[in-house]
């Protein structure tokens, strides 16, 4: 029988912690849980029978599982996430396109899709981005889950609040101050939780890559943008106004350059795409110059176009020492669709980093992935899921406020 619900029973800080260490862990012995997770045997068994019931979790018979069960030679009875009973959606919003992808409740990936998104203006994009769920939820009925998702997970760049769903400004939408969990809720008549693309992408990359098992950890992103988000003891940080890790403006370039933010000195204003390709185009003179020509440019052995590079990888460099010396990560991740010019960089980045990293910060590993958009769609997902599994306190508040009508203050 489906689950008539939004979340498990009691929604407990404890139930999210069995849930997620099975999601990143399993199968897993219910030993093992309590070792990494610090409860109680007597408690994760009790909640891994509320999740079991409700269907979250499920036995994995024949499967492996390290344990002090087994290795005291008793039987151990692995839980692993079932995968089936449910999912979530995850749509990412570009400047001129829409990426999604119906997950299931283990965070695996089942359908993906792309979209153009023609017009960026709110009204319109909110209108594509419920004809798009709405096309993802017929796919997702063809699935075969227990209980058909209905969770949305919304992710763009900019400042935005995640406990409110509000958008604060998002620069390359040209987006101030819009209400818009609350608006494409109201479009979709379904949960929606609304998140930074970067931080999104982190989930995923805590649950699914390269974070996944370590407990301190950075997501730096080349691009578009320059973004960052930062995972302290195992929790994403937002921060009190859920700008936490906002590395692209920090003042660690030339004072005398503006960026769009208004501030100067910027990160982003000499190492974005469009600060690259604003620099090369000057440099060459060349006004029609796209930024793959630039990066052909600059690996034909062109000086100009090389140093702007330079330049750009030097302050990223920076950055991510700031990084280092500020949250001593036990990895740095850069990723973006910047990473696939990393060449250009790699030297200036390294060497700004070794330079300005404080004492063991320089031992920092840096990892270079070059994700698809997809997986910052998985991240929104991902999202949605924790949401799912253990809705804050301030998001049940937030439903609340937009079940009644009440406007944000």
């Amino acid at each position: 029988m489906p689950i008539q619900r939004s979340g498990p029973v009691d929604g407990t800080p404890a139930e999210a912690e069995v849930f997620t260490t099975v999601l990143t862990s399993g199968p897993i012995a219910r030993a093992d849980i309590a070792r990494l997770t610090g409860l109680s045997s007597a408690a994760v068994t009790r909640v891994a029978k509320l999740l079991i019931d409700e269907g979250y979790l499920e036995y994995a018979p024949g499967e492996p599982a390290a344990s002090d069960e087994t290795r005291m030679g008793r039987p151990s009875s692995p839980l692993r996430v079932h995968a089936d009973q449910t999912g979530s959606f995850g749509v990412i919003v570009r400047r001129d396109e829409l990426i999604g992808m119906v997950c299931d409740l283990a965070g695996g990936p089942r359908v993906a899709e792309r979209r153009p998104l023609t017009d960026n203006r709110v009204e319109p994009a909110v209108a594509a981005v419920a004809a798009f769920y709405r096309d993802l939820a017929a796919s997702a009925q063809r699935l075969g889950f227990v209980d058909p998702p209905a969770h949305l997970g919304l992710s763009l760049s900019g400042d935005i609040d995640h406990d409110t769903g509000y958008v604060r400004y998002s620069p390359f939408l040209g987006w101030r101050d819009v209400d818009l969990g609350a608006a494409v809720s109201r479009a979709v008549a379904a949960p929606v939780v609304v998140e930074n693309d970067v931080k999104a992408l982190t989930v995923a990359e805590q649950w699914f890559g390269l974070g996944r098992g370590i407990t301190n950890f950075a997501v730096v992103t080349i691009g578009t943008g320059i973004g960052c988000a930062i995972v302290v003891d195992g929790g994403l940080v937002r921060g009190a106004h859920s700008v936490a890790g906002e590395i692209g403006h920090l003042p660690l370039g030339d004072p005398a350059v503006q960026c769009h933010c208004g501030a100067h000195g910027c990160v982003e204003a000499e190492a974005s795409t469009k600060a690259l390709l604003d620099r090369c185009r000057a440099a060459t003179g060349r006004d029609d110059l796209t930024i793959g020509a630039a990066v052909e440019l600059a690996r034909a052995g062109d000086d100009g176009v090389r140093a702007i590079f330079s330049r750009a990888g030097q302050v990223i460099g920076l950055a991510l020492a700031s990084v280092a010396n500020l949250l001593g990560p036990e990895r740095v991740i850069v990723a973006g669709e910047g990473v696939s010019s990393y060449d250009l960089f790699e030297t200036a980045i390294r060497e700004a980093f070794a330079e300005q990293a404080f004492g063991a910060a320089h031992q920092v590993p840096i990892h270079v992935r070059d994700l698809p958009f997809e997986e910052w769609a998985r991240g929104a997902a991902a999202v949605a899921i924790q949401e799912l599994v253990f809705p804050s306190r301030q998001r049940v508040a937030n439903d609340m406020r937009r079940r009644t009508g009440v406007r944000r203050g």
